[in-house]
């Protein structure tokens, strides 16, 4: 759509072919600016033609038939992510496009998103806190979360005091992922008060942070989250629910952002964990950022040969989405209409850089002036 005109693209069935057409499929569309041959044949991607392919698969296809639809309101100011406590939603609704008429599709915001609920059980508990570290580097009051499930012995042994372990999520995990393990009958929690499991108090950390997930550490645009993590959040831990209190006691391990969290915090706090259980982190390092070398390449989004990154890839080594596709994605999620505050992944790495006027730094500016 541009100044007012629409290009709408109505796909039908002959009736000759209904006999012949199946339901499910893929309907492609080919556009191209070769004047010679079917557009479905210039496929080659390094042709000197602009040929462009797009694709979408349907379950069941009819002419005429109905797509769903959905509207969230994001009103929230707290949490980085749409999905927040206190925004509200639409319920999803099936409607018909007609091509012959003017419509009017009503949709109503009729639902909340409820806030975060802790399961009630005796053995698990919430730690709601205040952190005077952030709130002062924010110059508004700033809350650390997390929960704490606390092993099967505990009461049997008031005098007793054990060793921690600090679970970090993968990217934006929240702290009330403890409710899957300990509902009745799962087999963690049949295994967790058996007797069989450890004498070790489990903490799962808040991924929430200002830009998406604060990584747990310190960075010039997120604040001072590992001094308050290390300071703050982890003594009061330990000294209310009878930790141990020493470096030889407590030890982190995650998954994805998890592992790479996990792994920062050992090295970055050497004597303060004894250990660190890293499991596929993400990159850890900018010279292998996905396929990127912040440092020496001059475009985030096509290598040196002129072709699209990938940021993924399934098991058989093909890519499955590209760099740019997935900082699109976040734009449209930020406020800002940039990734630059998602609430994903891209826009809360930025910040472990620098401020952003700071034009010096390679791997903000590189992606920034590129999606701008």
């Amino acid at each position: 759509a541009q100044a007012g005109h629409q290009v709408v693209l109505n796909v039908s069935v002959a009736d000759s072919l209904q006999d012949k057409f199946q339901s499910d499929g893929r309907l492609f569309i080919f556009i191209s600016e070769n004047p010679y041959g079917e557009p479905r044949y210039q496929l080659w991607p390094v042709s000197p033609m602009k040929n462009h392919i797009f694709a979408r698969n349907y379950g069941d296809w009819k002419a005429g038939g109905k797509l769903k639809i959905q509207v969230l309101w994001d009103q929230d100011k707290v949490v980085s992510r749409i999905n927040a406590a206190g925004n509200l939603y639409s319920k999803v609704q099936s409607v018909n496009i007609d091509k012959d008429q003017d419509q009017e599709i009503v949709i109503r915001l009729e639902q909340e998103i409820p806030p975060l609920r802790m399961t009630d059980h005796k053995f698990v508990k919430m730690v709601d806190m205040k952190s005077d570290t952030l709130s002062s580097w924010w110059d508004k009051p700033v809350k650390l979360k997390a929960s704490v499930l606390l092993p099967s012995g505990y009461f049997d042994n008031p005098e007793r005091r054990y060793p921690v372990r600090y679970n970090v999520a993968g990217y934006g995990g929240r702290y009330n992922r403890v409710n899957q393990l300990v509902r009745e009958q799962s087999k963690f929690s049949q295994w967790w008060f058996s007797g069989e499991a450890p004498q070790v108090i489990n903490v799962f950390l808040d991924g929430e942070g200002p830009f998406g997930d604060s990584y747990q550490v310190d960075s010039e645009n997120n604040g001072p989250y590992g001094y308050a993590l290390i300071h703050e959040l982890i003594p009061y831990i330990e000294d209310a629910y009878r930790g141990l209190g020493t470096g030889e006691s407590r030890f982190v391990d995650g998954c994805s952002t998890g592992g790479w969290v996990s792994l920062a915090l050992q090295i970055f706090y050497p004597d303060f964990f004894n250990g660190a259980f890293s499991y596929s982190p993400d990159a850890v390092e900018f010279e292998n950022y996905q396929t990127i070398n912040i440092y020496r390449d001059k475009n985030a989004f096509y290598n040196e040969w002129g072709n699209p990154r990938p940021v993924a890839r399934d098991i058989t080594g093909d890519p499955i989405i590209q760099m740019q596709k997935f900082i699109q994605l976040e734009n449209v999620q930020g406020s800002s209409n940039t990734y630059l505050n998602s609430g994903q992944q891209i826009g809360a790495t930025q910040p472990f850089t620098v401020p952003w006027e700071k034009t010096d730094c390679p791997h903000r500016c590189l992606i920034h002036s590129q999606v701008r």
